[in-house]
């Protein structure tokens, strides 16, 4: 279910050396959390509660502790998806993800822009590779991210405090992508949250 191979590529050539763990007790204890994505939204939510780890990774997101989402990650963090009928998601995000309407080709394979909202301190216009047949269709209330079209407009980004989920992949964006990481990666919780 991950794309673990270029979101370790990505930030090692930041000179971040990632443990890349399914153990419950390394994930609690994580300053930095990332959650990797490529697949289906029920199987990815299957090997996350058998492995026991939607517990420490929802304690994440509620101790503002950083966390990046990528592709599919972005999408666990949502209560549900059409994907998936039945199969309840992390829930720290709220709104239910869609598949594209038909008549739309899927899937969304390539770049696309992104366009920040107002108040994003993180996300700059740009483009970035995408990779998806399912989408978060609105921006939720209270968050801020980006934008993005294909087949009418759906949210490209979520930002919150220190947590980054974004639909695209950024570790396959080039100078943007790695300059976003790299963004995320120097974020203070402390700083963000007292702010």
């Amino acid at each position: 279910m991950a794309n673990l191979a270029s979101v370790l590529a990505a930030v090692r050539r930041l000179g971040v050396e990632p443990v890349v763990t399914t153990e419950p007790e390394v994930v609690g204890r994580a300053d930095r959390l990332v959650l990797p994505g490529v697949g289906a939204f029920g199987a990815a939510m299957n090997v996350l509660r058998d492995a026991g780890l939607v517990e420490p990774i929802v304690a994440h997101v509620q101790q503002r502790r950083p966390l990046l989402a990528v592709c599919l990650g972005l999408q666990l963090l949502c209560e549900a998806s059409e994907e998936s009928p039945g199969v309840r998601g992390l829930g720290v995000v709220p709104g239910k993800i869609e598949k594209f309407a038909p008549g739309v080709h899927i899937p969304q394979l390539g770049w696309n822009t992104v366009t920040p909202t107002s108040g994003s301190r993180l996300i700059r216009e740009g483009h970035a590779y995408y990779a998806n047949s399912y989408r978060l269709p609105a921006m939720p209330e209270g968050w801020e991210g980006a934008t993005t079209d294909h087949g009418g407009a759906f949210v490209a980004a979520l930002e919150r405090g220190s947590m980054l989920a974004c639909q695209f992949h950024p570790e396959l964006s080039g100078t943007w992508g790695r300059a976003l990481i790299e963004r995320w990666l120097a974020v203070d919780a402390k700083k963000v949250e007292a702010a």
